[in-house]
Protein backbone atom coordinates (compact mmCIF):
# COMPACT_ATOMS: atom_id res chain seq x y z
CA UNK A 1 0.00 0.00 0.00
CA UNK A 2 1.34 3.54 -1.17
CA UNK A 3 2.19 5.98 2.10
CA UNK A 4 0.25 9.30 1.90
CA UNK A 5 1.92 12.28 0.11
CA UNK A 6 1.83 15.34 2.45
CA UNK A 7 1.47 18.74 0.94
CA UNK A 8 3.89 21.04 3.74
CA UNK A 9 4.02 24.34 3.84
CA UNK A 10 3.31 27.57 5.67
CA UNK A 11 0.81 29.26 2.64
CA UNK A 12 -2.96 30.27 3.90
CA UNK A 13 -5.08 27.49 4.34
CA UNK A 14 -6.95 28.79 1.07
CA UNK A 15 -3.67 27.95 -0.79
CA UNK A 16 -2.62 24.92 0.45
CA UNK A 17 -5.91 23.71 -0.37
CA UNK A 18 -5.89 25.05 -3.96
CA UNK A 19 -2.49 23.09 -4.34
CA UNK A 20 -3.88 19.88 -2.96
CA UNK A 21 -6.83 19.84 -5.25
CA UNK A 22 -4.27 21.24 -7.96
CA UNK A 23 -1.76 18.15 -7.51
CA UNK A 24 -4.52 16.07 -7.03
CA UNK A 25 -5.89 15.89 -10.22
CA UNK A 26 -2.25 15.74 -12.08
CA UNK A 27 -1.73 12.72 -9.68
CA UNK A 28 -5.18 11.34 -9.04
CA UNK A 29 -3.34 7.50 -8.35
CA UNK A 30 -1.24 9.29 -4.71
CA UNK A 31 -3.04 10.46 -1.40
CA UNK A 32 -2.31 13.79 -1.27
CA UNK A 33 -3.16 15.58 2.04
CA UNK A 34 -2.55 19.01 4.27
CA UNK A 35 0.11 17.34 6.79
CA UNK A 36 -2.14 18.61 9.58
CA UNK A 37 -4.42 15.61 8.30
CA UNK A 38 -2.11 12.81 8.54
CA UNK A 39 -2.47 10.10 11.29
CA UNK A 40 0.20 8.85 13.14
CA UNK A 41 0.93 5.76 11.53
CA UNK A 42 0.54 7.50 8.16
CA UNK A 43 3.49 10.31 9.38
CA UNK A 44 5.59 7.15 9.91
CA UNK A 45 5.07 5.48 6.72
CA UNK A 46 5.41 8.78 4.18
CA UNK A 47 8.58 8.47 1.75
CA UNK A 48 8.38 11.75 -0.10
CA UNK A 49 6.52 15.09 0.95
CA UNK A 50 5.92 18.36 -1.70
CA UNK A 51 6.85 21.74 -0.25
CA UNK A 52 6.31 24.72 -0.04
CA UNK A 53 8.22 26.95 2.24
CA UNK A 54 7.56 24.12 4.90
CA UNK A 55 7.74 24.53 8.73
CA UNK A 56 10.67 22.51 9.87
CA UNK A 57 9.00 20.63 12.96
CA UNK A 58 6.62 18.92 10.27
CA UNK A 59 9.05 17.47 8.12
CA UNK A 60 11.42 16.48 11.06
CA UNK A 61 8.19 14.65 12.37
CA UNK A 62 8.33 12.56 9.17
CA UNK A 63 11.21 9.76 10.71
CA UNK A 64 11.08 7.76 7.22
CA UNK A 65 11.18 10.81 5.02
CA UNK A 66 13.20 9.78 1.68
CA UNK A 67 12.98 13.32 -0.42
CA UNK A 68 10.75 16.36 -0.82
CA UNK A 69 9.64 17.96 -4.27
CA UNK A 70 9.46 21.59 -3.20
CA UNK A 71 7.21 23.46 -5.70
CA UNK A 72 9.29 26.58 -5.59
CA UNK A 73 12.61 27.44 -7.61
CA UNK A 74 14.22 28.68 -4.09
CA UNK A 75 15.18 26.38 -1.62
CA UNK A 76 17.78 28.52 0.02
CA UNK A 77 15.41 29.18 3.49
CA UNK A 78 14.86 25.39 3.68
CA UNK A 79 18.69 24.56 3.61
CA UNK A 80 18.87 27.04 6.35
CA UNK A 81 16.45 26.02 8.22
CA UNK A 82 17.15 22.54 8.17
CA UNK A 83 21.01 21.74 7.93
CA UNK A 84 21.55 18.63 8.86
CA UNK A 85 18.07 17.35 7.07
CA UNK A 86 18.64 13.42 6.40
CA UNK A 87 16.12 13.85 2.99
CA UNK A 88 17.29 14.86 -0.53
CA UNK A 89 15.60 17.83 -1.37
CA UNK A 90 14.32 18.50 -5.39
CA UNK A 91 13.76 22.15 -6.18
CA UNK A 92 11.36 23.07 -9.13
CA UNK A 93 12.80 22.96 -12.71
CA UNK A 94 9.82 24.39 -14.89
CA UNK A 95 10.87 25.60 -18.55
CA UNK A 96 7.65 27.54 -17.73
CA UNK A 97 9.15 29.27 -14.80
CA UNK A 98 12.83 30.10 -17.33
CA UNK A 99 10.27 31.48 -19.65
CA UNK A 100 8.50 33.93 -17.16
CA UNK A 101 11.41 34.92 -15.48
CA UNK A 102 13.22 35.73 -18.66
CA UNK A 103 9.89 37.73 -19.88
CA UNK A 104 10.28 39.45 -16.31
CA UNK A 105 14.01 40.36 -16.85
CA UNK A 106 13.51 41.68 -20.50
CA UNK A 107 10.45 43.97 -19.25
CA UNK A 108 12.86 45.74 -16.84
CA UNK A 109 15.82 45.94 -18.80
CA UNK A 110 13.67 47.59 -21.56
CA UNK A 111 12.29 49.85 -18.03
CA UNK A 112 16.09 50.79 -17.48
CA UNK A 113 17.12 50.83 -21.31
CA UNK A 114 14.80 53.37 -22.20
CA UNK A 115 15.24 55.84 -18.99
CA UNK A 116 11.47 55.40 -17.36
CA UNK A 117 12.23 55.90 -13.81
CA UNK A 118 13.55 60.00 -15.15
CA UNK A 119 9.94 59.81 -17.18
CA UNK A 120 8.29 59.04 -13.45
CA UNK A 121 9.97 61.58 -11.86
CA UNK A 122 9.17 63.81 -14.44
CA UNK A 123 5.50 63.06 -14.88
CA UNK A 124 5.27 64.12 -10.70
CA UNK A 125 6.59 67.61 -11.55
CA UNK A 126 4.77 67.82 -15.11
CA UNK A 127 8.01 67.66 -16.41
CA UNK A 128 8.13 67.77 -20.34
CA UNK A 129 11.34 66.69 -21.70
CA UNK A 130 12.53 63.93 -24.09
CA UNK A 131 15.88 62.09 -23.23
CA UNK A 132 18.36 60.62 -25.97
CA UNK A 133 17.12 56.88 -26.63
CA UNK A 134 20.31 54.73 -27.07
CA UNK A 135 20.09 51.32 -29.25
CA UNK A 136 20.09 48.20 -27.51
CA UNK A 137 23.70 47.39 -29.21
CA UNK A 138 25.15 50.43 -27.34
CA UNK A 139 23.83 48.63 -23.76
CA UNK A 140 25.92 46.01 -22.63
CA UNK A 141 23.78 43.95 -19.75
CA UNK A 142 25.67 41.49 -17.29
CA UNK A 143 23.81 38.66 -16.24
CA UNK A 144 25.29 37.70 -13.28
CA UNK A 145 24.51 33.15 -12.71
CA UNK A 146 24.11 31.45 -15.76
CA UNK A 147 22.06 28.53 -14.39
CA UNK A 148 19.16 27.65 -16.44
CA UNK A 149 17.48 30.31 -15.69
CA UNK A 150 20.54 32.76 -16.48
CA UNK A 151 21.04 30.71 -19.81
CA UNK A 152 17.32 31.54 -21.18
CA UNK A 153 17.72 35.16 -19.75
CA UNK A 154 20.83 36.34 -21.78
CA UNK A 155 19.44 34.43 -24.78
CA UNK A 156 15.98 36.59 -24.52
CA UNK A 157 18.17 39.75 -24.10
CA UNK A 158 20.80 38.68 -27.24
CA UNK A 159 17.52 38.51 -29.38
CA UNK A 160 16.70 41.73 -28.51
CA UNK A 161 19.52 42.94 -29.45
CA UNK A 162 21.47 43.84 -26.39
CA UNK A 163 25.26 43.32 -26.09
CA UNK A 164 24.94 40.50 -23.62
CA UNK A 165 27.76 39.61 -20.77
CA UNK A 166 27.03 36.83 -18.27
CA UNK A 167 29.32 35.45 -15.13
CA UNK A 168 28.94 31.84 -13.16
CA UNK A 169 30.93 30.24 -10.61
CA UNK A 170 31.81 27.68 -13.21
CA UNK A 171 32.45 28.62 -16.73
CA UNK A 172 29.91 28.57 -19.19
CA UNK A 173 29.29 28.57 -23.24
CA UNK A 174 26.36 30.67 -24.63
CA UNK A 175 26.64 31.02 -28.41
CA UNK A 176 26.69 34.98 -28.75
CA UNK A 177 27.09 35.83 -24.98
CA UNK A 178 30.70 36.60 -23.32
CA UNK A 179 30.82 34.21 -20.72
CA UNK A 180 33.02 34.43 -17.76
CA UNK A 181 34.00 32.70 -14.39
CA UNK A 182 36.46 33.35 -10.93
CA UNK A 183 37.24 36.52 -9.18
CA UNK A 184 38.64 38.18 -11.88
CA UNK A 185 35.77 37.57 -14.67
CA UNK A 186 33.16 38.92 -11.90
CA UNK A 187 34.97 42.22 -11.91
CA UNK A 188 34.55 42.21 -15.83
CA UNK A 189 31.10 42.12 -15.97
CA UNK A 190 30.18 44.46 -13.09
CA UNK A 191 33.10 46.91 -14.41
CA UNK A 192 31.87 46.60 -18.08
CA UNK A 193 27.84 46.40 -17.75
CA UNK A 194 25.62 49.25 -17.81
CA UNK A 195 22.93 46.72 -16.55
CA UNK A 196 23.71 44.02 -14.12
CA UNK A 197 20.86 41.46 -13.77
CA UNK A 198 21.22 39.25 -10.50
CA UNK A 199 19.99 36.05 -11.18
CA UNK A 200 22.44 33.88 -8.36
CA UNK A 201 20.98 31.83 -5.34
CA UNK A 202 21.73 32.72 -1.79
CA UNK A 203 24.88 31.10 -0.85
CA UNK A 204 27.40 31.17 1.68
CA UNK A 205 29.46 32.51 -1.50
CA UNK A 206 27.09 34.95 -3.36
CA UNK A 207 25.80 36.96 -0.07
CA UNK A 208 27.19 39.94 0.28
CA UNK A 209 28.45 40.00 -3.58
CA UNK A 210 27.30 42.73 -4.26
CA UNK A 211 29.14 45.35 -1.29
CA UNK A 212 31.22 48.33 -0.47
CA UNK A 213 34.36 47.19 -3.10
CA UNK A 214 32.17 45.77 -5.98
CA UNK A 215 29.83 48.69 -5.99
CA UNK A 216 33.44 51.18 -6.37
CA UNK A 217 34.72 49.21 -9.76
CA UNK A 218 31.06 49.13 -11.15
CA UNK A 219 30.72 51.30 -14.81
CA UNK A 220 29.80 55.02 -13.35
CA UNK A 221 25.86 55.48 -13.50
CA UNK A 222 25.63 51.38 -13.53
CA UNK A 223 21.97 50.03 -12.86
CA UNK A 224 21.05 46.90 -11.13
CA UNK A 225 17.96 44.35 -11.23
CA UNK A 226 18.07 42.01 -8.66
CA UNK A 227 15.95 38.79 -9.28
CA UNK A 228 18.24 36.44 -7.31
CA UNK A 229 18.02 36.79 -3.46
CA UNK A 230 18.52 39.64 -1.47
CA UNK A 231 21.19 38.83 0.81
CA UNK A 232 23.29 39.20 -2.24
CA UNK A 233 23.30 42.60 -2.01
CA UNK A 234 24.70 44.50 1.35
CA UNK A 235 21.81 47.53 1.42
CA UNK A 236 24.22 50.10 2.36
CA UNK A 237 26.61 49.51 -0.16
CA UNK A 238 23.56 49.90 -2.41
CA UNK A 239 22.51 52.99 -0.87
CA UNK A 240 26.05 54.45 -0.83
CA UNK A 241 25.87 53.49 -4.07
CA UNK A 242 23.06 55.64 -5.25
CA UNK A 243 23.82 58.58 -3.21
CA UNK A 244 26.82 59.06 -4.48
CA UNK A 245 25.80 58.83 -8.31
CA UNK A 246 28.14 55.65 -8.97
CA UNK A 247 24.39 53.86 -9.93
CA UNK A 248 21.94 55.35 -11.21
CA UNK A 249 18.75 53.00 -10.36
CA UNK A 250 18.17 49.96 -8.85
CA UNK A 251 14.75 47.14 -9.50
CA UNK A 252 14.47 45.20 -6.43
CA UNK A 253 12.41 42.39 -6.36
CA UNK A 254 13.98 40.11 -3.64
CA UNK A 255 14.89 41.62 -0.21
CA UNK A 256 16.76 40.32 3.26
CA UNK A 257 13.50 40.42 5.03
CA UNK A 258 9.76 39.57 3.01
CA UNK A 259 7.61 41.38 3.17
CA UNK A 260 9.75 44.42 2.89
CA UNK A 261 9.06 46.39 6.46
CA UNK A 262 6.96 49.72 5.69
CA UNK A 263 9.39 51.46 7.18
CA UNK A 264 12.33 50.66 4.73
CA UNK A 265 13.63 53.11 2.95
CA UNK A 266 13.55 51.51 0.02
CA UNK A 267 9.95 52.19 -0.44
CA UNK A 268 10.35 55.97 -1.22
CA UNK A 269 13.83 56.34 -2.08
CA UNK A 270 14.01 58.15 -5.72
CA UNK A 271 16.25 55.59 -7.56
CA UNK A 272 15.17 52.44 -6.06
CA UNK A 273 11.62 50.93 -7.99
CA UNK A 274 10.32 47.66 -5.20
CA UNK A 275 8.65 45.03 -6.28
CA UNK A 276 6.71 42.36 -4.49
CA UNK A 277 8.52 39.04 -5.17
CA UNK A 278 6.63 38.76 -8.79
CA UNK A 279 9.39 38.25 -10.91
CA UNK A 280 8.57 34.64 -12.09
CA UNK A 281 5.99 33.13 -10.30
CA UNK A 282 5.41 29.60 -10.11
CA UNK A 283 2.46 28.36 -12.44
CA UNK A 284 0.38 25.54 -10.60
CA UNK A 285 -0.57 23.83 -13.59
CA UNK A 286 3.10 23.35 -15.28
CA UNK A 287 4.21 22.67 -12.00
CA UNK A 288 2.00 20.10 -10.80
CA UNK A 289 2.92 18.23 -13.79
CA UNK A 290 6.05 17.76 -13.18
CA UNK A 291 5.81 16.66 -9.34
CA UNK A 292 3.71 13.97 -10.79
CA UNK A 293 6.55 13.11 -13.59
CA UNK A 294 8.75 13.06 -10.66
CA UNK A 295 6.94 10.88 -7.69
CA UNK A 296 5.68 9.11 -10.87
CA UNK A 297 9.46 8.03 -11.81
CA UNK A 298 9.96 7.44 -7.79
CA UNK A 299 7.21 5.21 -7.10
CA UNK A 300 7.82 3.00 -10.66
CA UNK A 301 11.49 2.71 -10.52
CA UNK A 302 12.49 4.40 -7.35
CA UNK A 303 14.56 6.95 -9.46
CA UNK A 304 14.46 10.41 -7.76
CA UNK A 305 14.66 13.30 -9.85
CA UNK A 306 18.04 15.84 -9.80
CA UNK A 307 18.55 16.79 -6.14
CA UNK A 308 20.22 19.92 -4.95
CA UNK A 309 23.87 19.87 -3.18
CA UNK A 310 23.16 21.24 0.15
CA UNK A 311 26.76 22.57 0.80
CA UNK A 312 26.28 24.78 -2.21
CA UNK A 313 22.82 25.43 -1.92
CA UNK A 314 22.11 24.52 -5.49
Amino acid sequence: MKSPVPFCSRLSIEEQRFWVNTLSEALPEEKILLFSELSESERASVEVAIVANPEPLELLALPNLIWVQSVWAGVERMIKELPTASFNIARMIDPNLSKTMSEAVLAWVLYLHRDMPAYMRQQKEANWHQHFVSQPEQRRVGVLGLGELGQVCAKRLLSNDFDVCGWSRSQKEIEGVECYSGEEGFKKVISQSDIIVILLPSTPDTNGLINFETVKIMKPGAQIINFGRGPIIEEEALLYGLNTGALKHAVLDVFDREPLPRSHAFWTYPNVTVLPHISAPTSPDTASVIVAKNIRAYRNLKMLPECIDTKKGY
